[in-house]
């Protein structure tokens, strides 16, 4: 088998049995499960969920997204060979450390494979929890063009790119488009202040008022935790995108909890902590491949500006990258895996056979 035969590109195709269908997205694919399975797999696995909980086997592909579309290379290489199985190795070693830590925890009830989670259904917050310990990035683009204000919050003139910030801050944008909520346009992924949340809050999803600041301190605290470890490691932790949702407990009690994944290369900057020191910046994480994106085509806007998406989505489709563009990305992502967990990653030879049997002799989920 070769290499291009190894990545999971196509995750949305599996037997396994559902109820509805299935929901894929940029990375994951989620396959809800049938009434009667997930009543099953709550009473022989003894989840802490309620008896009739929904629940989900989500399986993350090796495909690689930037700018909101899909990346290919050459040789029919869709995907970037152990990319699923770093980031779900990462996000379980920090939802571990959370629970750990009394944080709070996670909608993962089980990982019968290194590409794959058991989930049980949570009711999103629409929010994107963004927190930024570096000006870089977008936050660094709109500061450079004059902009002082990112979410309600004023920061000082004279800063440099890539500079500590002198705070963490806290800067939030919507999940999805919402709608009748008065100065937040509706349309995805829009900067909010705290105030355009407090003032909103069930149509953002929170229960009350005073859940906007428990997200925020699991924020802050899941961000104290990962950064503290990974500057253990050599490593910086510059930035990153939380996600919350409510599930219910085996007693009915609602909880907030981590959702997604968190503290990866995919919704996180990583800087390599020695170069940082030395005043060069060498990136652990998807912002070396976004990068080399801006650099690769001739006309960079395309990547930046929304209103060209049509032809983004072009310059994806229509160009198949150098394969090295990918075994570097790769090793990027091996790489920090191996660094942040302390073990070798082990990368699946045939991972969707290798799925389909366990879901069908462990779990009988596979028609």
């Amino acid at each position: 088998m070769s290499l291009a035969e190894k990545v999971l590109a196509v995750n949305n195709d599996l037997p396994i049995r559902t109820e509805g269908p299935v929901h894929s997205g940029k990375v994951r694919s989620v396959y809800w499960l049938t009434a009667g399975d997930s009543a099953r797999l709550v009473r022989e696995r003894g989840y802490d969920v309620a008896p009739d909980a929904p629940l989900a086997i989500m399986v993350i592909s090796d495909r690689i997204s930037a700018f909101d579309c899909i990346w290919h290379a050459e040789g029919g290489m869709r995907g970037v060979p152990g990319k699923g199985a770093a980031l779900n190795a990462i996000s379980n070693h920090w939802f571990r450390l959370f629970r750990e830590q009394g944080l709070a925890d996670s909608h993962i009830l089980e990982i019968p494979h290194p590409l794959v989670w058991i989930v049980q259904k949570a009711k999103p917050v629409m929010i994107e929890a963004i927190a930024r310990q570096y000006i870089t990035g977008s936050m660094w683009r709109s500061y450079e063009k004059g902009e002082r204000e990112f979410c309600g919050i004023t920061i000082p003139d004279g800063l440099q790119r890539d500079q500590k910030l002198p705070e963490l801050l806290i800067t939030p944008s919507s999940k999805g488009v919402l709608t009748g909520i008065p100065g937040v346009p509706a349309v995805d992924d829009v900067n909010v202040t705290r105030s355009d949340i407090e003032s909103n809050f069930s149509a953002f999803k929170f229960h009350s008022v005073s859940d906007i600041a428990l997200y925020e301190t699991l924020l802050r605290d899941g961000f104290e935790v990962i950064s503290a470890e990974l500057s253990r490691l050599g490593q910086v932790f510059v930035d990153t995108k939380f996600e919350f949702g409510y599930v219910a407990d085996k007693s009915g009690n609602q909880k907030l909890i981590y959702m997604d994944e968190v503290g990866t290369p995919d919704s996180s900057r990583i800087w390599d902590g020695a170069a940082l020191a030395d005043g060069r910046v060498v990136e652990n994480s998807k912002e070396d491949f976004r990068q080399l994106l801006l650099q690769h085509f001739p006309d960079p806007d395309i990547l930046l500006n929304k209103d060209r998406m049509v032809e983004r989505e072009k310059l994806a489709r229509d160009n198949a990258l150098p394969v090295e563009v990918l075994m570097e990305i790769s090793k990027t992502y091996v790489g920090i895996a191996e660094k942040i967990t302390g073990a070798r990653l082990q990368l699946a030879e045939n991972p969707k056979a290798e799925i389909i049997e366990i879901l069908s002799s462990e779990f009988a989920l596979i028609d």
